[in-house]
């Protein structure tokens, strides 16, 4: 299909379009960090099982983060976020089982934000779920590794933020977490906002595109 604006109303209308399809649907939600993706699906979940309870899952990228001891033997933990912190290869097993139609309950890995750190097998999704709302940052991000993910998905949007605002918000964030300015400074430019101008210019054009522009984030 074309690549389209749309509202929230408008997004919903296409979720729900792929309810009515047979098989297993996967709609893939990318956003740079601060688009609000997480806000975006949990009220886009809430409006699809008034219709359907129980058919609809999320599934988010975030719970293949690589554990902090991996990204300390990497040289990689203040860069976690990063494209190259996520084990992308247990993702795209994880969407492969859940395409499988002999699996009948999918474990998936879950990330505990209070924790910091992704807990294996926290969530079964059963077979009966009909849609799968899978968000993420660079879940369209076209290059190696992250395009093995390109043919993962039946529906695709990019939730579209200004980077003004994006710093704005992440700001808010990491002052929320009591940060020092010194941390806030390479949390934003040394790691939040690289990374978002990467999913911004180096995704694959997505079908749809929502401009998501309330605060929460």
């Amino acid at each position: 299909m074309a690549q389209q604006s749309v509202d929230f109303d408008g997004l919903v209308s296409a979720a729900s379009e792929r309810l009515t399809l047979p098989g297993r649907q996967f709609i893939g939600i990318a956003g740079a960090p601060g688009s609000g993706k997480s806000t975006t699906v949990e009220r886009l979940y809430d409006a699809l099982i008034t219709q359907q309870p129980d058919a609809v899952a999320i599934l988010p990228m975030d719970g293949f983060h690589y554990d902090d001891a991996v990204l300390h033997d990497m040289g990689r933990r203040p860069w976690k976020g990063a494209p190259d912190t996520f084990d992308v290869g247990g993702f795209v097993s994880v969407l492969k089982r859940l395409r499988d139609q002999n699996e009948t309950r999918v474990a998936v890995p879950v990330f505990d934000r209070d924790l910091e750190i992704s807990r294996g097998s926290a969530r079964i999704i059963p077979d009966d779920v009909k849609l799968i709302l899978v968000e993420g940052n660079y879940i369209l991000l076209n290059r190696a590794p992250w395009n093995a993910l390109e043919k993962s998905f039946d529906l695709t949007v990019m939730i579209d933020v200004p980077e003004d605002e994006l710093r704005r918000r992440l700001r808010a964030r990491w002052e929320h977490f009591g940060l020092s300015e010194d941390d806030i400074a390479h949390k934003l430019d040394g790691n939040d906002l690289p990374n978002g101008r990467a999913v911004i210019h180096e995704s694959r054009a997505a079908d749809l595109v929502y401009q998501q522009l309330s605060d929460s984030v």
